[in-house]
C-alpha cells in the first residue's frame, strides 16, 4: 500500500518532574522519558508493490506497480505512533500483457489520465500478533477514498553494506475494486464473471532511515 510523503511527524512522551515540599522542582528526583519515533523512506529499488485478482473464476492474475514513494514513522516501543504516507503512479502498472495493461489504465478501471496516482494515508495503528501491526488508513483510487486496513508482518531491521540503517516488512490488504468505481465486468456463459471484485494488495518493503 499512497499522498505526498514529504511531511515528517515526531512523537514524544511527556516529561514528569517530582516537586519538593516548597513546590520547586527536585534536584534529585526528576524523571524524564522521551521517545522519538524514527522516520524511514521507502527504497523502490529493493521493494515491490503488487496486486492480484481472480480471472475467469479459475486463476489469479498478478501485476506490479513500478513507480511509488512513501515514508513511515515507526517506533517498535510505541506501535500506536506508526504513521504511513505513500503514493503509487497508476500508469506504472505491469501485468506482462500490453493490451490488458492498456485496459487497466483506461476509464474502465484506474482511469490513469484523470487520476494518475493512488494514495494511502494512515489514521491509526495498533500492535498485532508476533510483533506485527494493524494499520487503518484512507486509500484513494480514482478520486474515491475508502478505509482500508494494512496487515503488517515480518518487521525486521538491519544495516546494509553502506552503513545505512534499514527496516523491512510485508504488508497485505484486501479491497473491493467496485468500492472505488471500477465496476466493469462481463458474465461468462458457464457462470461467474471475467474479473473478480476482490483485489489483494501485497507490499514487500525496504525502507532507509531518513537523514
Amino acid at each position: 500500500m499512497l499522498c505526498d510523503a514529504g511531511r515528517e511527524r515526531t512523537h514524544r512522551t511527556g516529561m514528569n518532574a517530582t516537586t519538593n515540599d516548597t513546590g520547586s522542582s527536585s534536584n534529585t528526583t526528576t524523571n524524564t522519558t522521551a521517545t522519538a519515533a524514527t522516520r524511514w523512506t521507502l527504497d523502490p529499488g529493493h521493494s515491490a508493490v503488487g496486486f492480484s485478482v481472480r480471472h475467469l473464476m479459475i486463476t489469479n492474475v498478478r501485476g506490479e506497480f513500478g513507480k511509488y514513494r512513501g515514508t513511515v514513522t515507526y517506533d517498535a516501543a510505541r506501535p500506536e505512533a506508526t504513521r504511513i504516507e505513500a503514493a503509487i503512479e497508476v500508469g506504472s502498472l505491469d501485468t506482462r500483457e500490453a493490451k490488458r495493461d492498456a485496459d487497466l489504465r483506461s476509464p474502465l478501471f484506474f482511469d490513469a489520465e484523470k487520476h494518475p496516482e493512488m494514495t494511502f494515508v494512515s489514521r491509526s495503528a495498533r500492535a498485532a500478533d508476533e510483533g506485527g501491526l494493524e494499520v487503518l488508513g484512507d486509500l484513494t483510487i480514482r478520486g474515491t477514498t475508502q478505509p482500508v486496513t494494512l496487515s503488517v508482518r515480518d518487521i525486521s531491521t538491519a544495516t546494509d553494506m553502506r552503513g545505512n540503517q534499514r527496516i523491512g516488512a510485508t504488508a497485505v490488504a484486501k479491497i473491493k475494486r467496485s468500492d472505488f468505481g471500477m465496476t466493469w465486468n462481463k458474465a461468462l456463459e458457464t457462470g461467474g464473471v471475467v474479473v473478480g471484485d476482490v483485489v489483494t494488495i501485497t507490499l514487500d518493503l525496504s525502507l532507509v532511515k531518513a537523514t
